[in-house]
């Protein structure tokens, strides 16, 4: 008999050491997953605020750890403090080359025309 695919958040990931914690939806305490539940078919690391299925079972010292697991979906998680999209940096910085321009344009027309 198949064990069911739970659901769960990753809560974190230590990428240097290749694991992390997986908060099941069903609540209940979190669930290691080492890497190499995941393999190589998800086609990138897992990254804290992605859903992840999986299956549980024990390892050799009793513990539940999560096995057969996929990348079904991405949360976006928090942004760390500091941390900012290109896209919205790029904004001001675009909006004052703008205002220069057209200020100078203005100095240029009326000056000579």
């Amino acid at each position: 008999m198949t064990k069911p695919l739970l659901r769960g958040v990753l809560k974190t990931w230590k990428e240097d050491r290749g694991f992390g914690f997986i908060t099941p939806d069903n609540g209940g305490r979190d669930i290691f997953i080492h890497i190499s539940a995941i393999g190589a078919a998800a086609g990138r690391r897992p990254e804290p605020g992605d859903v992840i299925q999986y299956q549980v079972a024990r390892d050799k010292h009793g513990k539940f750890r999560a096995v057969n697991a996929h990348i079904e979906s991405i949360k976006y998680a928090k942004k760390k403090a500091g941390a900012v999209a290109g896209s919205t940096k790029f904004i001001p910085i675009a909006l004052g080359i703008l205002l220069l321009v057209l200020a100078a344009a203005a100095i240029y027309f009326f000056r000579f025309a």
